[in-house]
């Protein structure tokens, strides 16, 4: 199979990413439905409805800026600026829902938390539009910087890169079955579960940027990277409690 790998219907050229980030965003909200009706959750629907809609809206803002300020040096022209605003980052989309969500949990009155329910569904959901990501080959950035090793494929031009978003599939896998084991083994409060995806993700992608040729640093570090820094610095709290308990 080449990559970038196209998919053809009747004749056309199908953008097969875009194909697997609706598949993603269905199939992951249909995997929450189902949790949702298996368990027993504390929230009431009006309340959990209310949540969903922030974390939507929260999810679409934060991922349209932090992908803008991706590349916040582009010259001003009417096609970049186009580009600009289709640009979107699944990074910005999880800070976003979540400050969404605590706004909306804000204003609703809810105190309990509400993320556990989510972990799993956009786990699957980021799986699934990374594996558009990595068929995109060099159409999305997410492809990693050029390398002499045995991981190095040619994602499309010619060049032996670093392919972050299989990395990424491999990492998603361990930790959806990771997850599911600290669930089953540990006994965690409400809400916990979300907070260790969250670090160990963030953390997870701090460290792959690395491998990525990003154009534009802020003190040295990729506008992903700051934004992880400001997620670590959000679950300080919950961090230092896991080192602690660790000891």
């Amino acid at each position: 199979m080449q990559i970038p790998f196209e998919l053809q219907l009747f004749g056309y050229n199908i953008n097969i990413h875009l194909v697997l980030e609706y598949l993603a965003f269905f199939i992951a909200f249909r995997y929450y439905v189902f949790l949702r009706r298996e368990s027993d959750d504390i929230i009431s629907s009006n309340n959990r409805l209310s949540i969903i809609l922030g974390a939507a809206l929260g999810a679409l803002i934060g991922s349209r800026l932090v992908g803008f300020l991706e590349n916040p040096l582009t010259s001003i022209s009417q096609e970049n600026i186009i580009q600009l605003l289709n640009t979107k980052t699944i990074m910005g989309g999880l800070f976003g829902g979540l400050l969404g969500v605590e706004i909306a949990k804000k204003r609703i009155g809810e105190t309990r938390s509400s993320g556990d329910l989510f972990v799993f569904p956009i786990i699957l959901g980021i799986f699934i539009g990374r594996v558009g990501c990595f068929l995109s080959g060099i159409n999305e950035f997410t492809y990693g910087r050029e390398t002499t090793s045995v991981f190095g494929m040619d994602l499309g031009d010619g060049l032996q890169r670093h392919p972050v978003a299989l990395y990424e599939l491999i990492f998603l896998i361990l930790l959806f079955f990771s997850l599911i084991r600290i669930r089953n083994k540990s006994t965690l409060k409400n809400g916990d579960l979300f907070k260790w995806f969250m670090i160990i993700y963030f953390t997870f992608r701090f460290f792959i940027e690395f491998l990525k040729p990003n154009v534009f640093y802020l003190f040295w570090l990729s506008t992903i990277q700051i934004l992880c820094l400001i997620c670590l610095l959000y679950y300080h709290k919950t961090i230092l409690n896991i080192f602690k308990n660790a000891r």
